[in-house]
């Protein structure tokens, strides 16, 4: 990859994606967003995203464009700031985009790597955890909510000199960190999506309503149990999530006593993130579909091919597939179902 004036093209202008061009942009780099509608790319061509929170209170215009298919010349990074359910599509039509020595870059929950590498070749592929929080207040306003990192690497080698520049575009916006296991940092954050982010779903509850109850708690620990399992199976290195939560130091243990271990960790989680709203839940609110097949159905997919026995992830993706489909409310009492006795 070239250095000098790189052109970053940053396809979503969400609240994560709108933050990360914003802040690029305006450290001087060749950036190009593609917004999902016409009026949202002309405003931020000439009002600009409006930024506030963790980053700073700054006003950003760029180009912009309403569609893939709109921009024009070759880009040295592409940033992949959409749903992972739109991946594929959004993937399709980048390629013709990405410079022939440029990286393409997921930022998607849940992993994305492998399906991105089928098209576009692993080695033209960087992974990226987006480890801190973005809101989008309304259409262009948008808030960066806690502070954090990008953790960033190659799914098949080392980092190398083609990444730490990636990492030193990326450092317009939080510090970054470069890795040889980004599928184990993937992993672990599919983990925790898998626990607060479907259940919330299922359920409809804030996270702190949801976890005050000993029956959730009992099913956020399964899930971690079978998850742990498969990764066993996967001979994958889970790394310690946000630099505390070890997932097989977490199940370790049987008795009471480790019983308790466990269930006192979960009333902290959700204690302290008690007015947590899962965005899988917000996805079913507004009438779309979530990323369940990117969180615990990539769970279920790899312990299949394992033959590992997953009830509690593989009743998760149903009932949130039934939920999709109009058949189920969102409600605790699904909760009810025997798979999780």
């Amino acid at each position: 990859m070239k250095e000098g004036n790189t052109s970053v093209l940053v396809i979503g202008a969400g609240a994560v994606g709108g933050i990360t061009a914003a802040l690029i942009k305006n450290k001087g780099y060749n950036v190009t967003v593609v917004a999902k509608y016409p009026d949202y790319a002309k405003s931020i061509r000439e009002e600009g995203l409006t930024l506030s929170g963790e980053c700073g209170n700054l006003q950003v215009a760029m180009p912009a464009t309403a569609s893939v298919e709109e921009v024009t010349g070759r880009h040295d990074i592409i940033l992949l700031a959409v749903k992972a359910n739109d991946l594929s599509e959004v993937a399709r039509q980048a390629l013709p985009l990405l410079a022939e020595d440029g990286y393409i870059v997921s930022m998607q929950n849940g992993i994305c790597e492998y399906e991105l590498a089928s098209l576009a070749g692993k080695e033209r592929v960087v992974g990226c955890v987006v480890g801190w929080g973005a809101t989008m207040e309304e259409q262009g306003v948008l808030t960066m909510t806690s502070k954090g990192d990008f953790i960033i690497g190659y799914t098949d080698r080392e980092p190398d000199e083609d990444l730490k520049r990636v990492a030193s575009i990326l450092e317009a916006v939080v510090p970054v960190r470069t890795t040889s296991n980004i599928i184990g940092h993937r992993y672990s954050k599919l983990i925790i999506n898998s626990c607060i982010t479907s259940m919330g779903a299922v359920c409809g509850l804030y996270l702190g309503e949801m976890l005050a109850r000993k029956r959730m708690r009992k099913i956020f620990v399964n899930i971690i149990r079978e998850a742990v399992a498969v990764a066993g199976a996967m001979d994958l290195k889970i790394e310690v999530f946000g630099g505390k939560l070890d997932f097989r130091k977490f199940v370790e243990g049987r008795g009471w006593l480790a019983d308790m271990r466990r269930d006192l960790t979960i009333r902290v989680i959700g204690f302290k993130y008690r007015r947590l709203k899962s965005s899988s839940l917000q996805s079913l609110e507004r009438g779309r579909q979530t990323e369940i097949d990117y969180l615990n159905g990539f769970i279920v997919r790899e312990a299949a091919r394992y033959g590992i026995p997953v009830p509690v992830n593989s009743k998760i993706v149903e009932i949130i597939k039934l939920i999709e489909q109009g058949e189920l409310p969102v409600s605790i009492r699904n909760f009810d179902d025997s798979a999780f006795d």
